[in-house]
């Protein structure tokens, strides 16, 4: 009969079959392995804060050294050493690109021209192994190399079996009696009913491809939007947007010139936004809790935005429950992080210019950051930080952690190692006594909020970005007073002052004109720690004089004094009425007399 098998064929497909169902077994418990292994990695590695941040870059930075001995030139000729890259550098300029950036740039708007033109943006797997048919030769290659080597083992076990014929068989009979067993002559058809269970096809021996899904099927004719944009700026080059390169310089850099993969960087981005309505989410309302966590508020010296971070906030269990008490806050709070960027975009300037700022600066407040113990704020973070920096490139300048504690210098000198130049010249750090210091070196004392030392308080009724601040130099071991003229009387004068560091005596007075008037203390004198604040007071004047601010500085470090004044608008309208109004009184008693 055609269908039956003698019982050797019988036992090397039996054999077959259990091989098969094994190796099958081996790959589930390897597939099992590394979901563990990933699970177990993504939660050692989540930390919040400064750890997220430099924990992702270091990760990015170990894989290109092990790319160092073949991209070690390119590095260097594109990103030179850390001098190379100065803190506030505006990039934006085409003006300034090295003849390769230049060349990286061409074939990045030439890629993007003809994915948008010939509707190719998104492209799939099919698709992908048209235009890069190098890598499908490659699988080609593989399965013709294992389809080789299956057949020489199929011939090496016709040869055994051929030997094992032509020996002397005692069991003639029992096989006889095999081959007329009714279940040995179904067998052939039960392998065929096993294979098929395990969904393996009969010739290749590999698992079908599954059927395509509906989703699938449509995407292919996915049309591309000719006038799609991103932060504002047309993508499609040929449009002549000034705005399109300097976007797709950030994206370059990212990928360290590399055209191609910064190709896919932005592609990937426009999937992103496209899946998760990025562009609507500016429009969405959030808890108020999270204003507390994070906003913008104020430029720096380049114009660039500023964003705040407060990770002390999340200590407060009220606000941690409410953001992260279930997943669709979890879900919110990433929204919202995203809605910050945008918001943070919006300000910027894609004009191409050089005139406007193109990137944002980030301070982030580690004083009393939360522990290991927050493990949704941990994983919130972590996905967080992943998500701006896949989609987000270059648009951050300058990362400054403030407030930070001493394990994370300690942290910070086991990975800077990994780091290039470029990401290290984006790093600052302050621990607390520093806090004023550090920052006024990126942004005007006007501009720093109240709370780290700066003169900025919201709504304030005195003064405003644009009255100017004064700064003075006090020698170790000498003293400085700080005098405002109050000529007309009845004036209301308003003044703040900070000294660096502090740890000064400080007093105020007022001192008359009239040599037979007291002095007035408006402040007595006090030693001046380095927790203080900005001091801000006033002082009506009921006759003409000064007021004197004297500052002695006992230490042997000299110490840098910022302060400001200026007199109520209304009080000095005032003054100025009752003097014209004394004058003209006096006037009229003389004419009279």
């Amino acid at each position: 009969m055609a269908d039956e098998a003698n019982p050797k064929e019988i036992k090397v497909a039996h054999d077959e079959l259990s091989l098969m169902q094994k190796n099958r077994g081996e790959e589930k418990e390897a597939a099992g392995r590394d979901v563990k292994v990933a699970e177990t990695d993504a939660g050692d590695s989540e930390k919040p804060g400064l750890l997220a941040v430099l924990d992702d870059d270091a990760d990015d930075q170990k894989k290109k050294k092990k790319k160092e001995d073949d991209d070690q030139a390119v590095s260097e000729d594109l990103l030179g050493d850390s001098e190379s890259f100065p803190s506030f550098r505006e990039e934006s300029s085409l003006l300034n690109l090295k003849d390769s950036e230049k060349k990286a740039l061409i074939d990045l708007r030439s890629k993007l021209e003809d994915a948008i033109i010939n509707n190719k943006l998104f492209l799939f797997e099919e698709e992908k192994k048209k235009d890069h048919p190098e890598e499908e030769d490659e699988e080609e290659n593989q399965k013709e190399k294992s389809v080789g080597i299956k057949e020489e083992q199929g011939e090496e076990k016709e040869k055994s079996m051929a030997e094992e014929d032509k020996k002397p068989n005692d069991s003639t009979a029992e096989g006889k009696e095999e081959e007329n067993n009714p279940e040995n002559l179904n067998f052939a058809e039960k392998i065929k009913e096993a294979k098929q269970n395990l969904g393996l096809n009969e010739e290749t021996k590999e698992p079908p491809p599954p059927p395509a899904t509906e989703e699938e099927k449509t995407r292919d004719v996915l049309e591309v939007d000719q006038d799609m944009k991103i932060w504002g700026a047309y993508l499609l080059p040929s449009k002549g947007d000034k705005g399109t390169d300097v976007i797709l310089l950030k994206f370059l850099r990212a990928r360290e010139f590399k055209s191609q993969e910064a190709f896919e960087m932005l592609r990937n981005t426009l999937k992103w936004r496209e899946e998760n309505n990025i562009d609507a989410v500016l429009e969405e309302e959030f808890p108020p809790e999270l204003s507390s966590v994070a906003f913008m508020q104020g430029m720096d010296k380049n114009g660039h935005p500023i964003c705040y971070n407060i990770f002390g906030t999340f200590l407060e269990e009220d606000i941690h429950s409410k953001i992260f008490g279930t997943e669709e806050m979890k879900h919110k709070f990433l929204r919202w992080r995203f809605q910050l960027m945008e918001r943070g975009i919006k300000k910027l300037d894609f004009g191409g210019g050089g005139g406007g700022a193109t990137s944002m600066l980030q301070v982030t407040d580690l004083r009393n950051s939360p522990g290991p113990t927050k493990k949704e704020l941990r994983l919130a973070m972590k996905q967080a930080v992943a998500l701006l920096q896949d989609n987000y490139p270059e648009l951050v300048a300058r990362n400054i952690f403030i407030n930070v504690p001493f394990w994370s210098y300690a942290y910070y000198g086991v990975v800077a190692p990994f780091f290039t130049p470029r990401s290290k010249s984006k790093f600052d750090f302050a621990r607390p006594a520093k806090v004023t210091e550090t920052l006024l070196k990126y942004i005007d004392p006007q501009q720093i909020p109240v709370a780290y030392g700066g003169f900025h308080r919201e709504n304030d009724p005195d003064f405003s970005i644009e009255d100017t601040v004064t700064e003075v130099t006090i020698k170790g071991g000498s003293s400085e007073s700080i005098e405002i003229l109050a000529p007309e009387v009845g004036t209301k004068f308003t003044w703040e002052i900070i000294v660096l560091g502090w740890e000064v005596n400080y007093k105020e007075e007022f001192i008359p004109l009239d040599e037979g008037s007291y002095t007035m203390i408006v402040q007595k004198g006090r030693k001046m720690t380095w927790q203080e604040g900005p001091l801000r007071n006033s002082f009506k004047n009921k006759e003409a004089g000064k007021l004197v601010l004297t500052i002695d500085n006992a230490a042997f470090k000299k110490k840098r004094v910022l302060y400001r004044y200026k007199p109520n608008a209304a009080s000095t309208a005032a003054a100025a009425a009752a003097a014209a109004a004394a004058a003209a009184a006096a006037s009229s008693s003389s004419s009279s007399t």
